[in-house]
């Protein structure tokens, strides 16, 4: 079992920065790729971005270049800095865990954290 525990949302002005934080406890987390989804009312849960333990780095083609995953293996810790925010950001962001394989499939996905709203005002 891991157990996910995200940080940081917020209201932010568009073209503000926010970082969110996710904490894992539980089984290895080395064994696991972390990542960051996103979900708004009415619309399925959709991939954010993605860090493996190679590194390997993944993202959505809406947040590259404005977004950043990052982990740190000995904290348990993987970071989303989030940059040049838009209004179609905003969104409930979870964190993920899947093990050993990346995945941009919500229904892929091993375990959820309980989420955190992200709210960019125009």
């Amino acid at each position: 079992q891991v157990q996910l525990v995200e940080s940081g949302g917020g209201l932010v002005q568009a073209g503000g920065s926010l970082r969110l934080s996710c904490v894992a406890s539980g089984r290895t987390f080395g064994n696991y790729v972390m990542g960051w989804f996103r979900q708004t009312p009415g619309k399925e849960r959709e991939f954010v971005a993605a860090r493996s333990w190679r590194p390997s780095t993944y993202y959505a083609d809406s947040v590259k270049g404005r977004f950043t995953i990052s982990r740190d293996n000995a904290k348990n810790t993987v970071d989303l800095q989030m940059n040049s925010l838009k209004p179609e950001d905003t969104a409930v962001y979870y964190c993920a865990a899947r093990r050993l394989v990346v995945t941009t499939n919500y229904n892929e996905i091993d375990y959820w954290g309980q989420g955190t709203q992200v709210t960019v005002s125009s």
